[in-house]
């Protein structure tokens, strides 16, 4: 069996576990989250712990229960802490402003770029080259922060663009005479 499913995922207090019709339901204080378990999985919930294991004689289950295993883990963090991802622009006037649900970009382009921010993400800009994209899935944190990144990703030789906080942009060295 997967070893990330041999792990029990802890319910903290203060949040609500139902489990009804294969379709798991968290909420907490951030808000709430559905997500669909596969039928090849089962899963248990006890006072505090939820545990998953895959079916006997099924394909696949054992790697569909870890993976199952960290979609709950991870519904569980996003209803108490929620989850965050941070980008820099980097370059001569690259700019970002937050104006209620659209980001307005200023990315080099002829044309301003408006990013509608889709329900259940925060954009904050505390200062004109940082935004910082706040939510309780996961998924749909990442997947805003690529499609911003993806206006203007960083280039190799001056790393100009939009880039995660965190991410290493390997520079290339200019062409020589």
């Amino acid at each position: 069996m997967s070893r990330i499913a041999k792990n029990p995922v802890s319910i903290p207090s203060g949040v609500t576990v139902n489990f009804n019709d294969s379709v798991l339901a968290v909420k907490g204080s951030k808000g709430e989250l559905k997500q669909e378990i596969h039928a090849s999985v089962d899963l248990n919930i006890a006072e505090d712990v939820i545990t998953v294991s895959a079916k006997d004689g099924v394909d696949g289950s054992k790697a569909m229960s870890g993976t199952m295993r960290s979609l709950v883990q991870n519904m569980v963090t996003g209803v108490t802490d929620g989850f965050e991802k941070k980008l820099a622009l980097v370059g001569v006037g690259y700019r970002a402003k937050a104006q209620g649900n659209i980001l307005d970009l200023t990315l080099g382009f002829s044309h301003p770029v408006n990013y509608e921010v889709p329900e259940g993400i925060q954009i904050e800009t505390p200062s004109n080259t940082e935004i910082v994209v706040k939510g309780i899935d996961k998924q749909l944190v990442g997947q805003v922060a690529a499609n911003i990144r993806g206006y203007r990703p960083p280039e190799p030789y001056k790393g100009k663009g939009v880039k995660y906080v965190d991410e290493y942009i390997r520079r290339k060295e200019a062409k020589k005479k």
